[in-house]
């Protein structure tokens, strides 16, 4: 497969970077992707604007906000990796749900665990998530090697960062471990036409897992920032 042909099965993967890329030029137009000012303004998480500033909006558009250059291209080149097969193995619409909602569950989870008055945004909530939705695919696919592969691949690369991320500050830790969790349940459910699906019974339970997931993430948010 030519790298145009590759592109063109991926355009969901090129159109996300496309608008990571643009938003940081934004960002660094109006006043820097580190000014405080400017990350307030585009949407950056911050636990009690969201809980008692009622701006629930920045669960879904910290995802899209990055704090640095090497923040967005250490995200931009992962999620080019992952999306190129992705992408490709789960269908368009699939990878975006995923990615999308993966983002917004890993943003709970900080809402939920993190500080109050700490500012936090970034792809990476929606990357665990992608790290989250392959290890679950592998699970069920245990024989087919390419999905085995880049399964364990995801499972290692999320392990991995998670153990890194205890080393370095500033590290939003709770919302790499909620992308992670909320992606790995959202593959499960969404399932996939053309690959082992998991039955229907464990596909009930991780829709109930997914909810009382976000109630509880929500709830605790609300009671400790309130």
């Amino acid at each position: 497969m030519n790298q145009r042909q590759n592109l063109k099965n991926c355009y969901i993967t090129v159109s996300i970077l496309v608008i990571l890329f643009l938003v940081f030029l934004i960002e660094t137009a109006i006043g820097g992707s580190e000014n405080i000012y400017v990350l307030m303004k585009m949407g950056a998480m911050k636990n009690d604007a969201i809980v008692i500033g009622n701006q629930w909006w920045r669960l879904f558009t910290a995802q899209f906000l990055h704090i640095g250059i090497m923040h967005l291209i250490s995200n931009a080149v992962m999620i080019y990796y992952l999306g190129v097969y992705m992408e490709t193995i789960i269908g368009h619409w699939r990878f975006l749900v995923i990615y999308l909602l993966s983002g917004i569950g890993g943003n709970l989870l900080s809402l939920a665990w993190g500080n109050d008055n700490a500012i936090s945004a970034g792809a990476s909530t929606a990357l665990f998530g992608l790290f989250g939705a392959m290890t679950a695919i592998a699970l069920q696919n245990r024989t087919n090697p390419i999905l085995v592969y880049l399964g364990r691949q995801s499972f290692w690369l999320a392990l991995i960062n998670i153990g890194l991320d205890l080393f370095a500050p500033n590290i939003d830790i709770p919302g790499h471990i909620g992308g992670f969790i909320a992606g790995f349940l959202i593959a499960v459910i969404l399932g996939e036409k053309n690959l082992r699906n998991y039955s229907i019974k464990m596909r009930v339970v991780a829709v109930c897992a997914l909810i009382i997931y976000c109630v509880a993430a929500v709830r605790m948010g609300m009671v400790i920032n309130l």
